[in-house]
């Protein structure tokens, strides 16, 4: 029995993975800070930027098909043993909060049937009959992919589909529904009293985060049934999801007028669909809101659990982390991540916190893996004298470069405050490695540097 991954589960793995619970707000973030002449020149530099990233990864696979470990490995062969931990250790710690967040909207889309103003049950994902249903749910997948990440990846797949009905739904009838003197209407954003070029500076900070997820096929390289699949997956979940969030984004500004469509409340394109076909599009949006994040926690509990599997593997995280059971699973990664995400899920609920500040820093912490990306194909030309694939991984290096810039530098700063504890944990992985390897000079004071860092960093982030 085959139990590799297809091209198809490859595709369903990144697509998934990127598109979750954000593409149905997208119409209202977008409308609140910009201009349909805005959002042309944001997804045109956006798409150029992540297509590139993209094939810079796509490119890397087929360069270099001994580096199975996908991004982790690539900023270990380029950069040391400290750089590649810090890019298994921020992906990582992202994947967990993401999967906390997953876990939470899940159960924040079901209040939408269960909850009424005098009896909320689920609320924002935040009471004790959410924190029972993400408990129950976390465990389950658990379960699914204790049983083999191809089982999981199959599931996954049809979950991807499953999400893609409600999706090309709403697109359907937008194209219908569209009017060009709505769309034009104040095109370059005059209302919004900022200029066109912070308008497109502002949608950067949206479409940074909706292709978080672009690296799913290459996180699992070594489970593919073919080495070239994993560039092609990539590239075309890209393309797909690009062409779903430019879709779903400019037909939304054609339906309805731009200043209506940012007071909209999210998910606002269940409003839309209201606007379109009734008080049924409400409902439709919403059980493909919960099928969409499903699908995408599933995704991202698949790449959670491989990444440390890898690094132990590396040498750089633990021994325990390497540990598989029968089915080729990564359990003991795959227990010390469920068991990070259920404390996660438990603080969530006694404090009634939203930790929107704790995801947005985690979430910086994968775009330093995304430039290493970029990093590594320039360093790998460079070596091969391949002019070609030098602009490339030029380019892709520049736009992981922009995504840190334009999400924020006090977040990037702030991360330290998680990269901290990472730190103990390389050095307690390296103390204990059967075959023992030697830091140097520079790496030290990266450590010293992040350690004393975190002290300031810990006490801006209290205040």
């Amino acid at each position: 029995m085959d139990k590799k991954l297809s091209l198809t589960a490859l595709t369903a793995l990144v697509l998934s993975s990127m598109v979750g619970a954000g593409v149905f707000s997208l119409p209202q973030n977008m409308a609140e800070v910009a201009s349909p002449a805005a959002l042309i020149i944001g997804w045109s530099i956006t798409g150029v930027g992540i297509l590139f990233l993209a094939f810079a990864l796509l490119l890397l696979s087929r360069l270099r098909p001994d580096l199975d470990g996908g991004i982790f490995t690539y900023a270990k062969d380029g950069f040391g043993e400290l750089i590649g931990f810090c890019s298994a250790w921020g992906y990582w710690l992202c994947a967990v909060i993401a999967n906390v967040s997953y876990l939470v909207i899940v159960f924040a889309a079901f209040s939408f049937f269960t909850d009424t103003p005098d009896n909320i049950v689920f609320g924002d994902g935040n009471t004790w009959q959410a924190l029972i249903g993400e408990s129950v749910l976390l465990w389950f997948v658990h379960c699914l992919v204790l049983r083999g990440v191809q089982t999981a990846a199959g599931i996954n797949k049809l979950a991807t589909f499953a999400k893609l009905v409600p999706l090309g739904l709403f697109i359907v009838l937008a194209v219908i529904a569209f009017r060009w003197d709505t769309f034009h209407l104040d095109f370059t954003g005059v209302d919004l009293g900022v200029p066109v070029w912070q308008q497109v500076k502002d949608t950067m900070l949206i479409t940074l985060w909706v292709f978080i997820g672009i690296e799913g096929a290459v996180v699992v390289s070594a489970r593919a049934r073919r080495r070239k699949d994993v560039g092609l997956a990539t590239m075309m979940a890209v393309i797909s999801a690009l062409t779903i969030y430019i879709l779903v984004t400019l037909l939304s500004m054609g339906v309805v007028a731009r200043p209506e469509l940012a007071e909209m409340r999210n998910p606002s394109m269940a409003t839309l669909m209201v606007n379109l076909i009734g008080g049924s599009g409400e409902i439709i949006i919403a059980a493909g809101l919960i099928i969409s994040v499903c699908g995408a926690y599933l995704s991202w509990t698949i790449m959670a659990a491989e990444v440390p599997f890898i690094a132990a593997l590396h040498g750089s995280f633990p021994s325990p982390f390497k540990k598989q059971n029968a089915n080729n699973a990564p359990s003991s990664s795959l227990w010390m991540t469920n068991g990070a995400v259920q404390l996660a899920l438990v603080l969530i609920w006694l404090s009634g916190s939203n930790y929107n500040t704790l995801l947005t820093i985690a979430s910086e912490m994968i775009l330093v893996p995304y430039f290493l990306v970029g990093a590594f194909l320039v360093k790998t030309a460079l070596r091969m004298k391949k002019p070609a694939l030098l602009g490339v991984g030029m380019i892709a290096a520049m736009y992981g470069l922009w995504l840190i810039y334009a999400s924020g530098i006090i977040n990037l700063m702030l991360s330290v405050v998680l990269y901290a504890p990472g730190i103990l944990v390389f050095l307690y992985a390296l103390k204990n490695r059967e075959i023992k390897t030697t830091l140097h000079f520079i790496e030290w004071s990266i450590i010293a540097a992040l350690l004393i860092a975190a002290v300031p960093a810990l006490w801006y982030l209290v205040r």
